[in-house]
């Protein structure tokens, strides 16, 4: 189990963009935010960085630390670091996993900007996930954007 996930919630407007995983197995698919584990030496920042910018070709301006939080324990980390982001270059799309163990479990096949003003156009796909719903809820609050 790694320490740590480190996630862009990366903001345009009033909109979020998220990615989604399908795993080769089970054909289950899920919205993420983008993330992942820090390399030995990268601060942060930076890795929030790089890992956006390998999983939706985003190259972003990492602003601040926006949530700290552990993670349940059935997860893959035991806490999680969501940065708040901007997008500053670039055109979002499906990006790649550099691990090769991870990238045969699952493959990015889509990325999408949700409204954080409202949730009707979320989906029950999203709306349903026990685990990036609550962080969009979250975002949302702290943020000030609510229906």
């Amino acid at each position: 189990m790694r320490q740590t996930r480190y996630q862009a919630l990366i903001v345009r407007g009033d909109h979020v963009l998220l990615i989604k995983h399908k795993e080769h197995a089970s054909g289950r698919e899920y919205w993420l935010l983008p993330g992942g584990g820090r390399e030995p030496g990268e601060t942060p920042e930076a890795c929030v960085a790089r890992e956006a910018k390998e999983e939706t070709h985003l190259t972003v301006r990492v602003e601040r630390l926006l949530f700290d939080e552990p993670v349940l324990p059935e997860g893959g980390y035991r806490r999680r670091k969501t940065y708040l982001c901007t997008p500053v270059a670039g055109e979002a799309s499906p990006g790649y996993e550099p691990e090769g163990e991870a990238a045969e479990v699952y493959a990015i096949i889509q990325v999408g900007w949700f409204d954080l003003r409202t949730e009707a156009g979320w989906g029950s796909d999203l709306i349903e996930d026990p685990y990036t719903y609550p962080q969009l809820h979250r975002a949302r609050e702290a943020l000030g954007h609510c229906d």
